[in-house]
């Protein structure tokens, strides 16, 4: 073993953690020439903290997967209700909510590291129960629920502190290069995962599903021990205090005082609300697509969105050394508006499948500049509380539109209800880019 790297290596991590990102850019920042210009932008892999992180991130993002197949198979097998599953998944949704609030709180005045060791062993040791409790047989969906939300609590605990350690861990110049990286890591796992948990529930069975997530968070707790420290940059004295209901306002005054980072929120309520039909996917493919086979329409609408963020990802190079992050973040909803208007006038379910994939390489350039613009737009001493902010939006979004265009399909129709989604995404986004210039002038500079 070469010690001098070794120590080359874990001074280089110590200073990124604690310089913040204004460390001047790499010799190899420079443009990139031929195919390069394309390809995934991997520069923050070279940072050996962040690389750690993102690795784990890999298997992480498979095995949650499975664990979230898992939960409402074991449910439905259970009761037999779809009715059940979903309450389930809204069970999950309050516990979510509050604790990503206030563990945006508590990132922001302890130590990242540690709320990320604590919280990953939690999330970990749920998983295990998980499989306990169906190995042992013991049929209960209060038990499945409680569990779930805990689950929950602890993901909302962990992902403002993981967020918001990657500004620690990478210059700044390469923050959307890192949120590329991320995003494209757990779209990837978004297909993969449902689709192994699929191919392995005949050959091990369900329970196994949970055991494996949790061996695979293992890891996960395993890199983030080798992270360097990466405590508050602020004084202890002015941390003091703020993890509780006055940290969580302070958190929500400081956005509604920063126009542009309020602007880059409510662009994706605006594409997610108006625009993510998947609780009409069921319908479309018992209805619109039947003559193509349900199992299969079924499969290919919830896979395509994911398989277009993970395409999205892979060409980030094309994208994420753009200066003008506001300008990329409308441009991406309205992109993201015609893809859905599309899909929704589309009979045809390969074509229909090819503009859902549009839409899934639009959202990848949405969150990759959204979290660009958190990230760099934020204080250190406050980029927990944003990032637990940004969890609540980015998961409760979608859980509105499922409400919103299930009701608005049982009236209108299925394909009318997606197309009106996505024409109102186009006219919502360019009213507010019009009316609100701050985002479109919004460059990585100021």
């Amino acid at each position: 073993m070469d010690t001098s790297k070794s120590s080359a290596d874990d001074s280089a991590e110590q200073r990124t953690a604690t310089d913040g990102p204004s460390r001047p850019a790499d010799p190899g920042n420079g443009p990139r020439s031929g195919w390069r210009r394309w390809a995934m932008d991997t520069r923050p892999l070279r940072r050996p903290a962040y690389r750690r992180l993102w690795s784990s991130t890999i298997v992480t993002a498979v095995g949650s997967q499975l664990t979230a197949v898992a939960v409402p198979k074991q449910i439905y097998d259970i009761t037999g209700s779809s009715a059940w599953v979903g309450y389930a998944s809204f069970a999950g949704l309050l516990p979510l909510v509050v604790f990503a609030l206030w563990g945006g709180a508590i990132a922001d005045t302890v130590d990242r590291r540690k709320l990320l060791l604590v919280t990953n062993t939690g999330i970990a040791v749920t998983s295990l129960l998980f499989w306990i409790q169906a190995v042992t047989g013991l049929g209960s969906v209060a038990v499945l629920m409680v569990l779930l939300a805990v689950q929950q609590a602890f993901f909302g605990l962990n992902s403002p502190a993981r967020q918001a350690s990657i500004a620690r861990l990478v210059p700044k110049e390469e923050l959307a290069a890192a949120n590329a990286l991320g995003s494209t890591v757990m779209q990837t796992g978004l297909v993969a995962g449902p689709l192994l948990a699929g191919a392995l529930i005949p050959v091990v069975g369900l329970a196994e599903l949970y055991l494996i997530d949790a061996v695979a968070l293992c890891v996960t707790v395993w890199a983030v021990y080798r992270l360097p420290a990466l405590p508050p940059l602020a004084t202890a004295t002015a941390a003091v205090g703020r993890a509780g209901l006055k940290g969580i306002a302070e958190g929500f005054r400081y956005i509604s005082l920063n126009q542009v980072l309020l602007l880059s929120f409510l662009a994706d309520i605006i594409a997610m609300v108006f625009g993510m039909p998947r609780a009409l996917f069921p319908q479309l493919a018992s209805q619109t697509y039947a003559p193509y086979g349900e199992g299969l329409a079924l499969g290919l609408l919830f896979a395509a969105i994911p398989i277009g963020a993970v395409l999205g990802g892979l060409m980030s190079g094309t994208f994420s050394r753009a200066r003008r992050h506001g300008l990329m973040v409308i441009v991406a909803v309205v992109a993201w508006g015609v893809a859905i208007t599309g899909f929704g006038l589309s009979a045809n379910l390969w074509v229909a499948v090819a503009f859902l994939a549009a839409a899934g390489v639009a959202d990848m350039v949405s969150m990759v500049f959204r979290g660009a613009i958190l990230l760099s737009a934020v204080t250190d001493e406050l980029r927990g509380r944003m990032q637990g902010v940004f969890t609540v939006v980015v998961a409760g979004g979608p859980r509105l539109a499922d409400v919103l265009h299930g009701t608005a399909g049982s009236a209108l129709g299925a394909r009318a209800a997606v197309a009106g989604g996505g024409l109102l995404v186009i006219a919502s986004m360019l009213v507010l880019a019009a009316a609100m210039p701050a985002l479109r002038r919004y460059s990585a500079s100021t």
